[in-house]
């Protein structure tokens, strides 16, 4: 029927999926914050090397942060923020340091100021019954995407079509308040999010990033990005027991990131070999 959403919505990555929705008061200002349902089966996690602040995940994950994108862009309602929060969070598929929650806010429509997202991180993660859900539109995007890939048959090798730089602001990659935010206005929303979106298509190694604000922000996706998380988290278990005494995160982390690619290999299946 028409208006209905389509089959599994609930939790699939589509367009019209079902987001909850709730209100809240941060620094004086009436927030609606947008979240994943629990049953959402996505995962994502954060990081912060070289300068550059990186949201993680796996080719699912781009597919969900590109419809949360497009669909931020036309969000009409003033304070609408999305977040990403427990139990989506890993920690990092690095080192296992805990990830930062992630906000997703549309520029010139919701201010993020460092009292208001200091005041959300305080209440996280969000429990009880939310205030409602949404269906989160996204007509539009797969076209977007297949523009794209047009584009790229015409142009070989190319990330994304031409790009004349804007005047004045147009997006920011960030840490603020003790969350990972990425703001934009809504035409560099969609131009992100078709972007990401198209992550893993085209990827080297079982890897894949598009820029966000570049230097300041960057969407990482690996194939194995959940066996990387496993792997990181026996890795700084297994090193943290061998320590006889604490280590810096300097110090810590190359060491756990020498043995994470060692757990792997531990666990990769072996294909038996046969002599004559």
């Amino acid at each position: 029927m028409r208006g209905r959403p389509r089959p599994h919505a609930v939790t699939q990555v589509v367009d019209r999926m079902k987001l909850h929705r709730r209100r809240l008061r941060l620094d004086g200002r009436e927030y609606t914050v947008v979240t994943l349902r629990p049953g959402t089966e996505v995962r994502f996690s954060t990081n912060f090397y070289h300068g550059t602040w990186h949201v993680l995940s796996d080719w699912r994950g781009a597919r969900l942060l590109g419809r949360l994108l497009w669909g931020l862009a036309y969000q009409r309602v003033p304070g609408t923020l999305v977040l990403i929060d427990r139990p989506h969070l890993d920690p990092n598929p690095f080192d296992a340091e805990p990830a930062d929650p992630i906000a997703l806010v549309p520029a010139l429509l919701t201010p993020m100021t460092g009292k208001a997202a200091r005041e959300l991180r305080q209440r996280l993660p969000l429990r009880g019954a939310p205030d409602g859900t949404v269906r989160w539109h996204t007509h539009g995007l797969d076209a977007a995407v297949a523009a794209r890939r047009e584009a790229r048959k015409r142009i070989p090798g190319s990330w994304r079509a031409p790009w004349i730089p804007p005047r004045g602001f147009q997006q920011r990659a960030d840490r603020i308040g003790g969350l990972v935010t990425l703001t934009a206005t809504p035409a560099i929303l969609k131009e992100n999010a078709a972007v990401v979106h198209e992550l893993g298509e085209h990827a080297f190694a079982g890897m894949d990033y598009a820029e966000i604000d570049w230097p300041n922000g960057e969407i990482q996706v690996f194939r194995d990005y959940r066996r990387r998380v496993s792997a990181a988290g026996t890795a700084r278990r297994e090193v943290l027991a061998e320590r006889p005494g604490p280590l810096s995160p300097a110090g810590l982390n190359p060491l756990i990131w020498d043995r994470g690619t060692d757990v792997r290999d531990r666990r990769r299946p072996r294909v038996a070999r046969r002599d004559g």
